[in-house]
């Protein structure tokens, strides 16, 4: 790969986040020194790749200075902070849209050259079949109308001044102990002994991505030059909510057994819907070594 100064840094916001700690590798592994930036205080420093620089700033907070967090030997600036996202329903959500804005309002104006944000497949809302670029959003909760928002509002006021690309994922397993997902809920449940976990029908399609899977999609859009707009990161293919959870289960060796239609089904959730991945399968294969690296 080369001399790390060579190929420059990139930053990464909410780095030590579920999702950051995974992208800081990514950006590691392609060859550029990531610019791990964390909340004061937040914990998990210790977790993050040693190659990462970490810088400690609260970037929802009036008054950061953004500039503080690039260089000029930085390629790009990847935006993944974001508070409560696994509370679909927060007011959080909404309360630090603006917030969101200005951070990477301000990345550009630093003279990063590109600058991409993580977006959110419950951004579209109520959809059956794949998503694209151009599938129409109706969010149906305040963390998809607030991602909306961000997308819509930066699309608009970005894309003449820096390379912008929002990057759409989708749905996340991996790591789950460091998560509030329904595989994180079901290792707590199966470590204090209940034998059935309650859950809906199971009959909804999604498009479930491995973390690490997710952050090297991340990590190549983020550096790759040209690659602007939405861009889904996903695989593209469409698995049904029980079969991946029972898989999980099996793949864990846990003793328990789904509890089916003791929740009812989300009404924001599509029946099937899953990523047109053609285009981040294609910016994949410009970093031949990543796609042959195995999960986990």
């Amino acid at each position: 790969m080369g001399d790390l100064r060579t190929r420059g840094t990139v930053t990464i916001t909410g780095a030590g986040g579920y999702i950051g700690r995974h992208v800081v590798s990514a950006v590691a592994d392609l060859g550029y020194e990531p610019v791990a930036v964390v909340r004061p205080g937040k914990g998990g420093i210790a977790d993050l790749d040693p190659r990462a620089r970490i810088v400690e700033a609260d970037l929802l907070a009036e008054g950061t200075d953004i500039s503080a967090t690039v260089a000029a030997d930085t390629v790009a600036f990847i935006h993944l902070a974001w508070q409560d996202g696994f509370v679909h329903n927060a007011p959080s959500h909404l309360r630090y849209v603006g917030r969101h804005l200005d951070v990477l309002t301000a990345a550009a104006q630093a003279g990063v050259p590109r600058v991409v944000a993580l977006g959110t497949m419950h951004e579209i809302g109520y959809w059956e079949g794949p998503i694209d670029e151009d599938t129409p959003s109706a969010p149906r909760s305040l963390y998809g109308i607030a991602k909306d928002a961000l997308r819509r509002s930066a699309l608009l006021t970005l894309t003449d001044r820096v390379e912008f690309a929002w990057l759409r994922c989708f749905y996340i397993y991996g790591d789950d102990r460091r998560s509030n997902s329904i595989f994180g809920r079901l290792l707590t449940a199966a470590d204090e002994g209940s034998a059935t976990f309650p859950f809906t029908s199971g009959r909804n399609l999604f498009d479930f991505i491995h973390v690490d899977e997710l952050a090297r999609q991340i990590a190549a859009a983020a550096v790759t030059p040209g690659e602007v707009g939405i861009i889904n990161c996903a695989t593209g293919r469409p698995i049904s909510l029980a079969e991946q959870v029972e898989a999980f289960i099996s793949d864990h060796d846990l003793d328990i057994r789904l509890e089916y239609g003791a929740f009812p089904d989300r009404p924001y959730d599509s029946p099937g819907v899953w990523g047109d991945a053609r285009r981040i399968q294609s910016i994949m294969q410009s970093h031949p070594s990543e796609t042959a690296r195995p999960l986990g």
